[in-house]
């Protein structure tokens, strides 16, 4: 009587390694932007990683405009108001501030731009929740003792100062001053003690 021999057990199936994360130096991102990488994009970078805005809606641009055009007069000589430009943390990290108040002058940034700010401002719509976490770290660690996050869905001015390192092993520093400001509220920056700013001028 024929007999059917048992099949050997199936070999495990082979693992594909897991995809690599790919970081990128400040330096190397800059020259993809300047070899034409990004043309139509708005990238920036986070610890080697590089993120993709989406498109700028009129609200955005417009809250990035007037934050600028507001900022120019209350930092006057000795103060460079940069819109949209880089800001260059550390070597891993540009995270490309939609306002950075920087102290000096233009041609102090003709070679080598900025490394820290007096004061940042992001305008958040889609990006609330990273303007709140991992942007917020990059600027408390590069020293920005003013950070503002303007919520335009919200209707709100977030405001985060005095950086300070968190217990030691996190490997971390943030904001443990943090404040919530309507449109009715006035803010003054830290810099510029004798001005205010109007929560709702800056609001489109």
């Amino acid at each position: 009587m024929a007999t059917t021999m048992p099949l050997p057990p199936a070999p495990p199936a082979a693992h594909a390694p897991r995809p690599l994360v790919m970081r990128w130096t400040v330096e190397q991102f800059h020259r993809m932007g300047s070899m034409g990488w990004f043309e139509g994009r708005r990238p920036f970078l986070l610890d080697g990683v590089i993120w993709e805005q989406g498109p700028m809606n009129p609200p955005h641009a417009s809250a990035v405009y007037v934050t600028t055009e507001l900022l120019r007069p209350i930092f006057a000589a000795g103060w460079v108001v940069r819109g949209q430009m880089p800001l260059v943390v550390d070597e891993d990290n540009d995270p490309l501030p939609d306002v950075a108040v920087c102290p000096g002058k233009a041609s102090d940034f003709f070679a080598a731009h900025p490394t820290t700010a007096a004061l940042v401002v992001e305008v958040a719509d889609t990006s609330l929740r990273e303007d709140l976490t991992e942007k917020a770290e990059r600027y408390a660690t590069a020293g920005v003792a003013d950070y503002w996050v303007l919520d335009l869905d919200g209707r709100r001015l977030l405001v985060f100062r005095g950086p300070q390192p968190l217990p030691k092993g996190l490997g971390a520093t943030a904001y443990p001053t943090q404040t919530t400001h309507g449109p009715a509220d006035r803010v003054t920056p830290l810099a510029a003690p004798n001005s205010s700013v109007l929560v709702s001028d800056l609001l489109p």
